[in-house]
């Protein structure tokens, strides 16, 4: 991926804002933090980030987050935002470098806060930000999703993912690929 000038890349991460008429997508800011730890639950917990959030902790995230928009690093992560006021629904984010994956894969990791889930939102996201990553070079979408994450599955195969290979994390957990092509139709 082409490194931008640093006024070039402050002026792309602002004006990233992804939407379908439904949910808008745009870079996390500080102001999320409080979002963020008011809609943390449990599943989001265990599927997502591995651990309760503490506003220092979630602060720190975010502002690494920024700081990979601002130098075009690896991860792109967005807030999924919801209505005419933008509320904070979940958050979705692209690594398009990450241990196992090839060339040209972006995995994407996602979590919707409980009174925002079962309403057709992650999938909504998951398919603004694969057209996303094919704007930016990737040419194959990957979720990896434990066995007993079914709505997460669900999630993929309603975006038009394909069940794939099964690895296993760094934990010994067992993680089954989704997949999709990331052709870009001519105009």
């Amino acid at each position: 991926m082409a490194r931008r000038s640093s006024g070039v890349k402050n002026r792309w991460m602002r004006e990233v804002k992804l939407s379908d008429g439904i949910i808008a997508l745009s870079p996390l800011r500080l102001d999320d933090a409080e979002a963020h730890l008011a809609g943390e639950d449990e599943p989001l917990v265990r599927w997502l980030s591995g651990g309760p959030g503490t506003r220092e902790g979630v602060e720190a995230y975010i502002r690494h987050c920024r700081e990979q928009w601002e130098t075009a690093g690896p991860l792109r992560a967005f807030g999924i935002r919801v209505g005419a006021d933008e509320t904070l629904a979940g958050t979705i984010d692209l690594r398009f470098a990450a241990e196992g994956l090839a060339p040209g894969q972006v995995n994407v990791a996602y979590g919707l806060y409980p009174s925002w889930r079962g309403r057709g939102l992650a999938t909504r996201a998951v398919l603004l930000v694969s057209r996303y990553a094919a704007s930016e070079g990737g040419k194959e979408v990957v979720i990896r999703v434990e066995p007993e994450n079914s709505a997460s599955a669900a999630v993929a195969q309603r975006a038009g993912f394909i069940p794939g290979k099964h690895t296993h994390g760094e934990d010994g957990t067992r993680l089954d690929w989704y997949t999709r092509d990331l052709c870009i139709e001519p105009q």
